[in-house]
């Protein structure tokens, strides 16, 4: 469980894939392309309803458009390393958590739009966003990806070693906490970072965004992943699933902490599960 650091709630995500009505989604999927799998975000009486909050991250509401989407501007634009990582995360058992391919494009325009060269990831699982970064910035480009979870890691590592750009990446084994703590230590590193990513444990986003704040460069860009939680944001509390409920409480004030943020230019995208993109002012 790669992305998400200490998460508190990750046995209660597990047991969503573990209800016998959902085992289907377990079993391996060999294809290259995301399936449009549909979500059900509504609470549910009886184990018997077939679906899961997690069963496709995509907001739009027509299964349809999104995979034209992904069909006639992602896929036949994206390198064929990525194609690899997301067909072995689709063979994840918690591929849920792997980054869609639609917000991995956005990633990259914004990556080249920074000309960015010294980044930061929080969660890496499977390493697709990571390998999408490092094929991005330039050849002596860095990225400091952090994450406790180092076999989640690993596989993926085979591809990003084969695209030639492991060189790139200073992988740091650990909650991301201690690491960003030790970085602020040192005044160099202070606005040293031109662009960061996060996709981690949600209940951690505001500290991390007080940590970020310091290591990237004004004018430099903070990338919050999964901030529209399945679309559960704008939903009444009490009609969604509670397995999905205390991410979804973290996710409402980090979204109303970040508009009130005065430091921070922000846009929040429904791409994927939703990404608020923030550019530090000053």
């Amino acid at each position: 469980m790669a992305t998400v650091i200490g998460a508190h709630n990750f046995a209660a995500l597990k047991a969503v894939y573990e209800r016998p009505s959902l085992r289907w989604i377990l079993q391996p999927r060999m294809q290259l392309t995301f399936s449009g799998r549909r979500m059900n975000l509504q609470s549910k009486s009886s184990d018997e309803v077939e679906g899961s909050p997690f069963d496709h991250k995509g907001l739009l509401q027509s299964q349809e458009l999104y995979q034209y989407i992904l069909e006639t501007s992602v896929y036949p634009r994206e390198p064929a390393p990525l194609k690899e990582i997301r067909a072995i995360t689709e063979n994840h058992p918690y591929f849920f958590m792997g980054a869609s391919p639609d917000s991995g494009q956005l990633i990259a325009m914004l990556l080249d739009m920074l000309n960015a060269k010294n980044t930061i990831e929080l969660g890496v699982f499977t390493g697709y966003s990571l390998l999408l970064t490092a094929l991005t910035i330039p050849d002596d480009g860095k990225i400091l990806a952090i994450d406790p979870n180092l076999e989640s890691y690993e596989m993926g590592l085979p591809i990003i070693q084969k695209a030639g750009v492991e060189h790139k990446i200073d992988f740091k084994h650990s909650p991301a906490l201690p690491v960003l703590d030790k970085l602020l230590e040192d005044d160099n590193n202070k606005s040293s970072f031109d662009f960061a990513f996060v996709d981690a444990d949600k209940t951690n986003y505001g500290n991390y965004h007080e940590r970020l704040m310091q290591l990237v460069k004004v004018g430099g860009l903070i990338v919050y992943d999964n901030t529209l939680w399945y679309g559960s944001v704008g939903m009444p509390e009490e009609s969604v699933d509670k397995l999905m409920r205390p991410e979804r409480s973290y996710l409402v004030e980090l979204n109303k902490s970040l508009a009130a943020d005065t430091r921070i230019q922000i846009s929040q995208v429904p791409l994927g599960d939703g990404m608020t993109i923030c550019r530090r002012l000053f």
